[in-house]
């Protein structure tokens, strides 16, 4: 298998990459590319922490290879991981439509969304992970399988061995009233969590500590020289919008990122609808369907229909068939736009942010989930407020090149500090070692909570 023009798709055992294959379809620069960039302290950080875990077989487990964030992180850190020793591979779980819709509507619950969790959504769940373990899913005994969000979750009750590492990686922000508002629910996701033996979330306030079971805590990142994040020439900026008539000469304000009901679309919407008002401006509403995410195509359609009559609305389905141009495309116009928004309702990270930031961007994002953990307000952006006040900070930064220049290099100079690919793959590597010598005596730090960076406030979820 390799990247075309046909872009990346997994073989039918749902293997995306494998050395041990022969299956390494895209790759990363050489290290040293990524010297000038994080510098040589960093470089230094990470190939002593690749020294400590170096020749172990991790395996990488999600439910998709094409859109969201942890797909995209797993396309740069899988093969820098194998770059530094490491032999890791991915594989995505198969599913139906009727899982997807289930996994999406568990994601839903447990940020918030009020709803049953019904007998008949389990038992359709572990069916369906009961068939990906009959279908020999893991062909193989890796040393450390590393589980990406709810859709995996319960495989460690079918295939976990006694000498593998299991450790999930929960990057939703679960909502602190989930476990008393649907006992069902909070159920099913401890009993899960509790057969791993580590578990890494993306900022404190994430963290469950209730899990008798090591937690660190270790942002989500950006490859800054992945297509989607390296610097382009006005040419490209320009090939992009001339192919989506987008006019290079009117500021733009820009979404970009999933069509997901809780990415506060219809906020932008209406933010956008009061500055155009006062200053001529272009909104581009853009992104793409994730492959496990049913519920994107009813949200594009809505936008569709809500925004068919304004014709400075730019809404673009940008194709997944050809991963490296659709990187390109979201780089040229994050790159186009003057200001860029995030106001999402509920949000794990928000990786489209730490893009837009990189990019010397301002970013105006609501003050939910990880987003405060990028956005300072007043310093490298604003969060949102109502439409009518938002409104009038982009106007503001639209009248004022020289204040959204200042506060883009802010931002640029925040995401190099913390949220880059060589220092967040040395904190995991850590947490690997440090989690495979306590997984000898569990006990030992079961209540432990690390995280890797004294710009935490720490804080635990009871």
């Amino acid at each position: 298998m390799a990247e075309t023009a046909q872009g990346v798709f997994p073989l039918a055992d749902g293997t995306v990459y494998s050395a041990r294959k022969n299956v390494c379809p895209f790759s990363t620069p050489p290290l040293e590319a990524y010297v000038p960039v994080v510098g040589e302290a960093s470089i230094e950080r990470l190939h002593k922490a690749a020294q400590r875990v170096r020749g172990l077989n991790m395996l990488a487990l999600n439910s998709t290879a094409q859109g969201g964030g942890v797909a995209e992180m797993l396309y740069s850190s899988i093969p820098f991981a194998n770059s530094l020793g490491v032999k890791a591979e991915w594989k995505v779980v198969k599913g139906n439509k009727e899982y997807f819709e289930i996994t999406k509507y568990v994601h839903n619950l447990l940020q918030g969304h009020k709803g049953p969790f019904t007998r008949k959504m389990l038992q359709t769940y572990f069916d369906n992970l009961e068939q990906c373990a009959k279908q020999n899913i893991i062909d193989y005994d890796p040393d450390v399988v590393d589980v990406h969000d709810p859709q995996p979750l319960g495989l460690n009750r079918y295939l976990k061995k006694p000498n593998q590492l299991w450790v999930w990686r929960c990057h939703i922000d679960i909502e602190d009233a989930t476990p008393r508002d649907n006992p069902a629910l909070w159920e099913f996701v401890n009993d899960c969590a509790q057969r791993y033996d580590a578990a890494v979330f993306s900022a404190a306030q994430y963290v469950v500590a209730s899990w008798p079971l090591p937690k660190f805590i270790i942002p989500p990142f950006i490859d800054p020289l992945s297509e989607k994040n390296r610097e382009l020439s006005r040419q490209e900026i320009d090939d992009v919008l001339f192919k989506y008539q987008v006019d290079p000469k009117v500021p733009i304000i820009a979404q970009i990122g999933r069509f997901d009901p809780w990415k506060g679309l219809d906020r932008t919407i209406a933010t956008y609808r009061y500055v155009r008002k006062e200053k001529k401006c272009q909104l581009v509403l853009a992104g793409g369907l994730a492959s496990d995410d049913p519920e994107g195509v009813r949200i594009l359609a809505k936008v569709y229909e809500e925004t068919k009559n304004e014709e400075d609305i730019h809404v673009l389905n940008l194709s997944m068939a050809d991963r490296l141009e659709n990187y390109r495309e979201v780089n040229a116009l994050q790159r186009a736009a003057t200001v860029i928004m995030q106001p999402s309702t509920r949000e794990g990270f928000g990786l489209v942010i730490t893009e837009a930031l990189w990019k010397g961007k301002p970013v105006v994002g609501a003050e939910v989930g990880g987003i405060p953990l990028q956005i300072r307000c007043g310093y490298n952006g604003y969060f949102y407020q109502t439409p009518r006040r938002t409104a009038e900070r982009i106007v503001r930064l639209l009248e004022s090149p020289a204040t959204a220049a200042l506060l883009g290099q802010r931002g640029h100079a925040y995401v190099k500090d913390h949220f880059l690919l060589p220092d967040r793959m040395a904190d995991y590597f850590m947490a690997i070692d440090m989690s495979i010598n306590m997984a000898r005596n569990r006990e030992y730090c079961s209540d432990c909570i690390i995280s890797f960076h004294p710009w935490f406030k720490l804080s635990r979820r009871e």
